[in-house]
């Protein structure tokens, strides 16, 4: 074992075997107990249970698996988020997109969030503007039993539908479309490193040059926009050009990209356009 039996929560934590942060959390997953009790308890001496509880748990990340995978849950946006090897992990950048978002959201507009994988972009936005009509589509049932789960547990309603892009929306129309679609290039070494080893490859890669689903989703959107209606897209550091002239090329306007707290493109939109705007 990586803790032996007797081994206080004092000493695990002035030598960890992990980064700080990562070991307090699998600490306090393991030992059900808070961050402040992992403070007040730090004379605590494990037992043989319990050490063996954190020594597997501690493996399983040095070994690679992302932490939000091995507890379970996420946070994003201030809510709680369960997580699992079938959905991506919501990250911090991803905010940036519901942020965008919830500033071009017309009172009781609709929504379609394209991908959704754990629901949490669908979900952030839905429990910041309950009066929001949010529809989010994914191809794979396991993320959609995922995203349901998401949605009950922070208490709000989504209309969660499984689709293949537009298909299941093919008559719908929205005042604004979301997505964090699949845009890693294949072969991208980034793809063989870190948590993204751990990850579903379809919601990381389009297996192409990275820009197949950002095609798809700039093509097909101003049949389901209204006029005036926006398009936001997450996408990688470097694609921002691509993915603006992606929109320029179909006519939309206002394009243009935002950065996130890195100070990274990380997001590109515009805005279907209307009579006399090109």
């Amino acid at each position: 074992m990586l803790v032996v039996p007797g081994t206080t929560l004092a000493a695990l934590q002035r030598a960890p075997l992990l980064d700080p942060v990562d070991q307090r959390i699998l600490l306090c997953h393991a030992l059900g107990i808070t961050r402040t009790a992992l403070i007040t308890q730090s004379d605590r001496a494990l037992t043989d249970a319990e050490a063996a509880g954190v020594s597997a748990l501690l493996q399983r990340r040095l070994a690679g698996e992302p932490v939000a995978y091995i507890v379970g849950r996420r946070e994003f946006y201030g809510l709680d988020f369960t997580v699992g090897p079938g959905v991506l992990i919501p990250r911090p950048e991803t905010e940036l997109l519901v942020e965008l978002a919830l500033e071009r959201l017309p009172p009781r507009g609709r929504v379609l969030d394209m991908g959704t994988g754990s629901g949490a972009i669908a979900v952030a936005i839905a429990h910041a503007r309950p009066d929001a009509q949010v529809t989010a589509l994914d191809v794979s049932p396991d993320a959609l039993a995922i995203a349901r789960r998401n949605a009950e547990r922070n208490g709000v309603t989504v209309h969660f539908q499984h689709s293949d892009w537009f298909t299941a929306v093919a008559q719908g129309t929205f005042d604004l479309i979301v997505s964090n679609p699949p845009y890693i290039a294949a072969g991208d070494r980034h793809l063989s490193e870190g948590d993204l080893r751990f990850e579903p490859p379809g919601a990381l890669t389009d297996h192409a040059d990275g820009l197949s689903a950002l095609r798809t989703i700039v093509e097909g959107a101003p049949a389901h926009l209204v006029a005036g209606g926006w398009l936001l897209m997450e996408h990688g550091y470097d694609q921002s050009a691509a993915v603006q002239a992606l929109l320029s090329s179909r006519s939309y306007a206002g394009v243009q990209s935002w950065h996130d707290l890195a100070g990274i493109a990380r997001v590109t939109g515009g805005r279907a356009s209307t009579p006399g705007e090109g």
